[in-house]
């Protein structure tokens, strides 16, 4: 049963490959969306499915993440055995930070032994996706596995980026390899290889065994895909829940996105944008939950020139005001200003922004507080950009927190 469910979301991560965003946040509280943080995802999902005992496990620059948790989530009764709660590195055993994503709950075991729980459920909190959870629950009871692990199929060319499995016609798994450099297809079709999602179901006393035992070996690096599930398999049932088998209560967009890179983070966003959006975040009965400050209607206002404001296919957020500007194709967090004959087009930009007149800014993430003066192009000179921001592979310019020009 989901109240018999412990969730422990690992959001520890450094995410390097998605720095400057995070210079001085941890990756699952990047902003996304023009309103959420990336964690709110796996959060909502945990909420909409019943899982109500959660343990957010945090290690790297976790203050923004903190705050957000405490801000946005403190929305569950104790009294009935509901909580959020962040569990930073403590070091209770040794001398160590988080060595990986099993070592990290190796190190909180004892929060698991004292619970009642008959099941863990252990996510990742940067992924963006909607699932319901205690439909994989439904489906793991039933096929009486001691473990279960969801997954979906991606692209060949891309699986090796991910864990990939290999399973039976019983959906038991029969082969895990972390990243591996030749994916093996699925059967019967030879352009899609099954990914791990990074969701796994274990039974209790299953998840603290297979702890123990791994925490005993010297050279593992203590991490689910690369040590545990790989030598799990060899002799136990894993279970293979695929992503949107069930319907339970979500709509299925089949939508999930690890967005690691600057590339697939940008993407992710312009996906919003679409005419019929790859992920639904407009389910009445699946709302996706956040930290919504009190800001006054965003609007658009004729600038000192008379041009009017111009806004198309884009997302705006409250507070936000263009002013004779013209918005194309863009995601604008709360608490954005544009002025006068400015042109923001396939561009990103985080809360409190302000953009000066005349301002050209195309193909760009713009970070939190930072005032872009009249005149600025973005985005229009790469080489130019190069030279004082980051540029991503596919030629997305960041522009970081609080940054002076």
């Amino acid at each position: 049963m989901p109240n018999k469910t412990l969730t422990f979301i690992l959001a520890g991560g450094m995410g390097s490959r998605l720095a400057p965003l995070t210079a001085e946040r941890a990756k699952p509280a990047v902003p996304f969306g023009g309103k959420y943080r990336i964690i709110d995802f796996a959060l909502t999902n945990c909420l909409h499915s019943g899982m109500h005992r959660i343990l957010v496990l945090t290690q790297y620059k976790s203050h923004s993440l903190q705050k957000h948790l405490r801000d946005g989530w403190s929305i569950f009764n104790p009294e009935l055995g509901q909580f959020v709660t962040t569990v930073p590195a403590q070091m209770r055993k040794d001398s160590r930070w988080y060595l990986g994503t099993a070592d990290a709950i190796h190190q909180n075991l004892y929060l698991l032994e004292r619970s009642d729980a008959e099941h863990v459920l252990i996510l990742s909190g940067d992924h963006i996706y909607r699932m319901d959870y205690a439909a994989m629950l439904d489906s793991h009871r039933q096929s009486g596995a001691g473990i279960s692990l969801a997954c979906m199929e991606v692209a060949l060319g891309e699986a090796h980026n991910f864990g990939i499995i290999e399973i039976d016609a019983h959906n038991r798994v029969v082969d895990f390899v972390e990243k591996p450099a030749h994916p093996a297809p699925t059967p019967g079709n030879g352009a899609c290889a099954m990914a791990s999602m990074g969701i796994y179901i274990f039974s209790r006393e299953r998840l603290i065994d297979c702890l123990n035992q791994d925490h005993d070996i010297p050279d593992s690096d203590h991490d689910f895909g690369h040590d545990i599930l790989p030598r799990l398999i060899q002799s136990q049932h894993v279970h293979a829940y695929r992503f949107g088998e069930s319907e339970g209560r979500v709509s299925q967009d089949r939508y999930w996105r690890d967005a690691g890179t600057l590339d697939s983070f940008f993407e992710a966003n312009m996906d919003l944008l679409n005419p019929l959006p790859s992920l639904d975040l407009y389910q009445s009965d699946w709302p996706i939950r956040t930290y919504q400050a009190q800001t006054p209607p965003a609007r658009t206002v004729p600038g000192r020139s008379g041009t009017e404001g111009v806004f198309i296919n884009s997302i705006l957020g409250g507070g936000s005001v263009i002013s004779g500007a013209a918005i194309s194709h863009s995601v604008l967090f709360p608490g954005v200003t544009v002025s006068d004959e400015s042109l923001i087009q396939n561009s990103i930009l985080f809360h409190g922004v302000s953009v000066g007149e005349h301002v050209q800014i195309q193909n760009a993430i713009i970070d939190k507080h930072v005032h872009v003066p009249a005149g600025e192009e973005i985005g229009i000179d790469l080489a130019k950009d190069r030279q004082r921001f980051s540029v991503s592979d596919k030629g997305v310019v960041v522009v970081p927190k609080g940054y002076r020009f």
